[in-house]
């Protein structure tokens, strides 16, 4: 899935209950990721402006998450933006032509695609989806779901830095989980102690591209084809994976304010750290 991830799990039959979940998360990945030249999303993608694209109920499901992130995010979180990769890459030195950055963001706007009748269509050739920031949270709640039908009472489901918990460790004890530090990601900024649900952590400390001395998050507004200047990193618990990890990512495109009131708003457990490395957390 482009991320370490790691598996642990106390069941019955340990490896082949473990195989069938990497099985699981392998159908996952070959289904909806964008490297891969024969996925949905690779199919959905060429068919723009062309076609229409047939989908199963699975990934109209995730589509429709997809839709309740943008109407909540108020167009920020949009699974159409992963266009502006064309124009923000690790490789680059120079910043991008503005040019460049308002094509792209013309090929932008999920309230543009079309859903109906079991199918999919982006109505501009160039326009793709991207539903990274969906997917992999999605599939942890899902491969949770599969390990406690096969009799898994203990684990972990860790898919770069999305965790979602089948139990607690096998002696009762809740799982030690460390929140990274924004300036240095080896380093634990805070240790939450979590048994059950899912907790998810993100930053634009994590992924960027440093161009004549400044750096820049890999994380895009949609609205402005720019990277994000707002809260350094956001952590956040929930009962499913999908939930918290659609929440820290639209707090990350937040305004640093906007992006702690929605917080709080959000009922959720969080952690946040703004630009300032002050921490604001829920009681």
């Amino acid at each position: 899935m482009g991320c370490p991830c790691e598996l642990r799990l106390v069941s019955p039959e340990p490896e082949a209950h473990a195989e069938q979940c990497l099985t699981e998360i392998r159908r996952f990945e070959a289904k909806y990721s964008r490297y891969s030249e024969d996925s949905l999303v690779s199919r959905i993608n060429n068919n723009a402006g062309i076609r229409s694209t047939s989908i199963d109920e699975e990934t109209d499901r995730i589509l429709e998450y997809a839709d309740v992130c943008f109407q909540l995010s108020h167009g920020k979180f949009d699974v159409t933006s992963g266009v502006l990769r064309q124009v923000w890459h690790k490789d680059m030195n120079v910043l991008p032509d503005p040019k460049d950055i308002e094509s792209a963001t013309a090929l932008i706007g999920w309230d543009k695609v079309t859903r109906k009748n079991g199918s999919i269509e982006l109505p501009a050739t160039g326009m793709q989806i991207d539903l990274g920031g969906v997917v992999k949270e999605y599939v942890a709640d899902a491969v949770v779901q599969l390990a406690k039908s096969l009799g898994a009472t203990s684990g972990v489901v860790n898919l770069g830095g999305d965790i979602a918990l089948i139990g607690p460790q096998p002696d009762g004890r809740p799982w030690d989980i460390g929140v990274s530090d924004p300036d240095d990601s080896l380093q634990a900024l805070a240790t939450i102690q979590l048994s059950s649900g899912a907790i998810t952590t993100s930053g634009g400390y994590e992924r960027f591209v440093e161009i004549e001395g400044k750096k820049y998050s890999h994380l895009l507004d949609p609205t402005t084809g720019w990277p994000v200047d707002n809260l350094l990193g956001v952590s956040i618990i929930a009962d499913q994976a999908v939930v918290a990890g659609s929440l820290s990512t639209i707090a990350l495109l937040m305004p640093e304010q906007e992006a702690l009131s929605f917080l709080k708003e959000s009922d959720a457990p969080y952690l946040a750290i703004d630009t300032g490395r002050m921490i604001h957390r829920s009681n």
